[in-house]
């Protein structure tokens, strides 16, 4: 499975951002996590959907204002961010896998990523 992100920019605090990723084949067995890479640091768990009833699960810091979708229909895992912080800047990555879970060796595909910067 070949992933492409899209939808990263530049926003100031408080501003929103969808970001999407386009599977280039059937995904709907598959968990869809999203990730991210801030400069300096490892990546780190974002959230994941569940492949059938669509369970979320989320990191501590994005809850209440991060979301995931997901349309099988169209392959596409989509992460709505709102009330952006500065915190929040990194390269953004989504991937898929078989587990929900925030560990990053469950998840057997990766897309490339994209950028999102969020100024004060």
């Amino acid at each position: 499975v070949q992933l492409q992100a899209s939808g990263g920019g530049s926003v100031q605090a408080g501003g929103s951002l969808r970001l999407s990723c386009v599977a280039s084949r059937r995904t709907s067995n598959y968990v869809m996590g999203w990730f991210r890479r801030a400069p300096g640091k490892e990546r780190e768990f974002v959230g994941a959907i569940s492949s059938s009833v669509g369970y979320t699960l989320y990191t501590e810091s994005v809850k209440g204002r991060f979301a995931i979708f997901r349309d099988d229909a169209k392959n596409t895992v989509d992460l709505q961010m709102n009330s952006l912080r500065p915190g929040d800047t990194a390269v953004y990555y989504c991937a898929a896998g078989g587990v929900v879970s925030g560990d990053d060796t469950t998840y057997h595909y990766w897309g490339q990523g994209t950028q999102v910067t969020v100024s004060s």
